[in-house]
């Protein structure tokens, strides 16, 4: 079995809730399981409008009130992403549209690009609803389905 690490980058549209908050969720189980050596996590937004941003305070706070970090700072994904990691989770249909042209542009895309929906185990949803312009209880609707996908994804991956 090779030692490298599995390399997974989660895409939403700002990086400011959704993808961010897959980061940390999905962190935060890898660290409860003991395998950090084995991951590398990222998160990147399909535009660049808050670039250099924390996490959204409302995702922050739900996040820790579920004794997760928030931690963080909004980019754009860009082309050589497709080349520097193995797996690509789009949050919804519109951020996968986006990939797909952003994938078009690599040099030499090597990762797996999916939407993140695609392995929730408990909600069968095919997208992350953006919380963003919603109320307190959008942010917990999203963090129970990231919680759902990762527990899968963590899953898949330690098999």
């Amino acid at each position: 079995m090779s030692d490298a690490k599995t390399r997974i980058l989660f895409v939403c549209m700002g990086n400011i809730c959704r993808s961010p908050a897959a980061e940390n969720v999905m962190r935060s189980l890898i660290a409860a399981e003991g395998v950090e050596d084995k991951f590398e996590l990222d998160s990147a937004g399909t535009i660049d409008l808050h670039t250099g941003k924390s996490p959204d305070d409302r995702m922050g706070d739900a996040l820790r009130n579920r004794g997760i970090a928030s931690a963080g700072k909004a980019r754009q994904v860009k082309p050589g992403d497709f080349e520097t990691f193995d797996w690509i989770f789009a949050m919804d249909e519109d951020n996968y549209q986006d990939l797909l042209t952003v994938r078009e542009r690599a040099g030499q895309p090597t990762a797996k690009l999916v939407k993140f929906c695609d392995f929730c185990e408990e909600f069968d949803v095919s997208d992350v609803p953006d919380p963003y312009y919603g109320g307190l209880d959008g942010f917990e609707l999203v963090l129970d389905i990231l919680e759902d996908g990762c527990a899968a994804l963590l899953k898949k991956f330690n098999k």
